[in-house]
């Protein structure tokens, strides 16, 4: 048995993206920046990608960065926002549950005096956005809060956000690298001024992606070379790279009104399936999908507490009968603290230390469902059973109904 359940992480590389990006591992290897022929099918190969991936978040081509990913362009736009407001004081909002390339991002800004305020969610992961109105100063530079957590799924209300801030006058940004490709994506309809996204989170390849900056916005570059992007990304283009964004841009925005009830649904059946079986059991965040026209978690993806063990012991046995997940985020792999999102909900450390995310993707069945249902019962029981925090009944293996939590019940 071989089941993926880690697609947060990162997902395959798909079929089609794979052969859109083979020519220019191979005989298409000019570089993008030259004039001659070779460099010119390069160049068009990577602004044709530019406007598939633009298309993908309905922005405009030239609003496009290209970037090394993710983290890259969180930085360029924290640090290149930040560095290019001439105010003398600055601020800038953001969340306790951002992703660590906001987070450390804001570490390094207030080293250098910037003033940083981080706002607290509640338990489902959710911001008020009447926390940003609140939290707004005269010297606020910027807002940066993330479109979808990256651990529990929760889809924060952008919009409302963002139009508090432009009334204001102050940018904002959204890490949407968890969002993209999985939920409808709209720069016009969020209100952002500057949005991330990745490429390996929606089956493109490693080591790409972009960042939206709406015309209009100054940045100051944190990279220093050439003219390339606009002069704020200097460097060789990675051209096979690109094209590799652009064609899982493609492919996401054709299946993107399919895929995600299908995942939706097979996301619910295995929660409540799991809190059917496994006692002591519950779900981190919210439980509800999509309602009247909001999505309140991305479709993928679940956390899951399983009281008395540890998630890392868990992950591994898991791992050893052929399922992959995660105990948090990938970033954070090796962590000896519990996940600094699960905290900010307000876990008690020992829950969020046995909690894990599960994340579906593309390849997901209804099998693969079943085959993870069928294994995680008798693993936890097994890790309980040798568990020095397990009460006496659980670990003479008692069965029964799942008692879920209180939270949990509340979340429905």
């Amino acid at each position: 048995m071989k089941l993926y359940f880690d697609h947060n992480a990162t997902t395959p590389v798909a079929p089609e993206v794979l052969e859109a990006m083979l020519p220019f591992l191979r005989e298409e290897y000019g570089n993008a920046s030259s004039i001659h022929r070779f460099g010119q099918r390069a160049r068009a190969a990577v602004e044709r990608a530019r406007a598939q991936a633009a298309a993908l978040i309905h922005c405009e081509p030239n609003e496009l960065v290209v970037t090394s990913g993710g983290t890259e362009a969180d930085n360029l736009a924290i640090l290149g926002t930040v560095r290019a407001s001439t105010q003398a004081n600055k601020h800038v909002i953001t969340s306790t549950i951002e992703h660590p390339a906001v987070l450390r991002t804001c570490q390094v800004l207030e080293k250098e005096g910037v003033a940083i305020t981080y706002l607290k969610v509640d338990f489902n992961g959710f911001l008020d956005p009447e926390q940003v109105r609140k939290a707004l100063r005269p010297e606020t530079v910027l807002v940066t809060i993330m479109h979808a957590n990256n651990e529990i799924g929760t889809v924060q209300r952008l919009e409302e956000i963002a139009a508090i801030a432009r009334e204001a006058g102050v940018l904002f940004h959204t890490d949407a690298v968890q969002s993209t490709g999985k939920i409808p994506v709209d720069v016009k309809r969020l209100g952002a001024d500057l949005l991330s996204l990745s490429a390996h989170k929606f089956y493109g390849p490693k080591g790409t992606g972009a960042l939206y900056v709406r015309k209009g916005v100054s940045l100051r570059p944190i990279l220093f070379g050439g003219h390339d992007e606009r002069e704020l990304r200097p460097g060789t283009t990675n051209v096979a790279g690109v094209v590799g964004l652009g064609a899982a841009a493609q492919l996401a925005a054709e299946s993107l009104e399919a895929e995600g009830p299908r995942l939706s649904a097979l996301r619910d059946r295995l929660e409540a399936q799991v809190l059917a079986r496994v006692e002591d059991s519950g779900v981190n965040g919210p439980r509800l999908g999509y309602r009247d026209g909001r999505f309140f978690r991305v479709p993928n993806t679940t956390n899951l507490y399983f009281d008395f063990i540890e998630s890392e012991a868990l992950v591994i046995s898991l791992d050893l009968k052929g399922i992959a997940c995660s105990a948090g985020a990938a970033c954070s792999s090796g962590a000896v603290e519990p996940s600094h999102v699960l905290v900010a909900i307000g876990l008690a450390p020992d829950r969020a230390r046995a909690s894990i995310r599960v994340s579906l993707g593309r390849q997901t069945t209804e099998a693969d469902v079943d085959a993870f249902l069928d294994t995680l019962p008798g693993v936890v029981e097994r890790l309980r059973a040798l568990s020095p925090r397990t009460p006496a009944l659980l670990s003479q293996g008692a069965g029964g109904p799942a008692k879920v939590s209180a939270q949990a019940e509340g979340n429905n």
